[in-house]
């Protein structure tokens, strides 16, 4: 059971890994596009065609699309972190008073918990930083 658990965690780790690095590209793009746009690359000879108000349309979808990848990161590891509490807690019951393996379980929660923590302050950290970025 365990180590289906494990399997089932280090899938999931290696899939956000190697997801999550996909959506950067598109997210500099998108950046790169708006700056080519407001810098006159727009072969019009209108000369409102060449306005740039709408930029904030494209930051708006950038910080949503990111805002969107944390909050789907956030949701799997706290639903990870939570079954490892749950591991930590049946480890510790099932220990029969042996110390290292209520080391270990005491261990599993501890991890889990600060892996909680972490999150929500990667989700504050995120928050802060896009805030700052659409103010520009």
């Amino acid at each position: 059971m365990i180590k289906t658990i494990k399997k089932f965690l280090a899938a999931v780790s290696v899939f956000g890994l190697l997801a999550v690095p996909a959506f950067v590209p598109a997210v500099a793009s998108a950046q790169n596009i708006e700056g080519n746009l407001c810098s006159g690359a727009n072969l019009s000879f209108n000369e409102s065609a060449g306005d740039c108000s709408a930029g904030g349309e494209a930051t708006s979808r950038v910080n949503g699309i990111v805002t969107t990848i944390i909050n789907i990161f956030s949701v799997v590891v706290g639903i990870i972190a939570v079954i490892m509490i749950i591991i930590g807690g049946l480890k510790y019951i099932t220990s029969g008073g042996d110390s290292g393996n209520v080391t270990g379980a005491k261990n599993t929660i501890l991890y889990a918990i600060i892996g909680l923590v972490i999150v929500a302050l990667a989700q504050i950290i995120v928050r802060f930083v896009l805030a700052k970025v659409s103010a520009q």
